[in-house]
């Protein structure tokens, strides 16, 4: 998957994470070894999505996800959530994340508070280091890849992921239908 110069194991890259996504990746627990979680370290200017796989390969677009936080509202109160995706899809967020959520008003969370609530860097969000009572909503499609290529947290490097251990992490749900064309 993609081109990449320096691959290896995440848990022998954590001073290239983030501290959430480091943090996470020392306590990682599940049926998926930590060990198979890899970081590719990259150039940041290329860290989104088109102008990644322009410079990368394209191949790698299939194998992508993207995580986006939205913000639920009902009432006065709001929540935050993780969503992710397919690459080539959008998240349904006034159908499926909204139901889910329960609630009367959902919508992508602002850059300002993605960043403070999860102390990743724009277009770096991953589902791997989230705040602890975030719900994390995964597509069922995700989850049946192999290999992911998601964020690190940061705009500088990616981390290649076996689908299956989405399902596993912390507050995941796993959705048909989240990520639509």
């Amino acid at each position: 998957m993609g081109n990449f110069d320096d691959v290896r194991a995440a848990p022998e890259a954590l001073d290239l994470l983030v501290a959430p996504v480091a943090e996470a990746l020392r306590g990682w627990s599940g049926s998926v070894p930590a060990e198979q979680v890899i970081h590719v370290d990259t150039d940041p200017q290329w860290a989104d999505t088109a102008t990644f796989v322009e410079h990368y390969g394209r191949d790698i677009l299939e194998q992508s996800a993207n995580c986006v936080v939205v913000a639920g509202k009902r009432g006065g109160a709001s929540s935050l959530a993780a969503c992710l995706v397919l690459s080539t899809t959008r998240v349904d967020v006034n159908g499926v994340v909204r139901r889910q959520l329960g609630a009367r008003k959902a919508s992508f969370a602002t850059m300002d508070t993605a960043i403070g609530e999860t102390g990743m860097e724009c277009g770096g969000i991953t589902p791997i280091g989230l705040p602890a009572d975030w719900p994390l909503l995964v597509d069922a499609a995700v989850v049946d890849l192999p290999y992911v290529l998601i964020g690190s947290g940061s705009r500088r490097g990616k981390l290649i992921v076996p689908g299956k251990a989405f399902a596993e992490l912390p507050n995941a749900v796993v959705l048909e239908g989240l990520g639509v064309a």
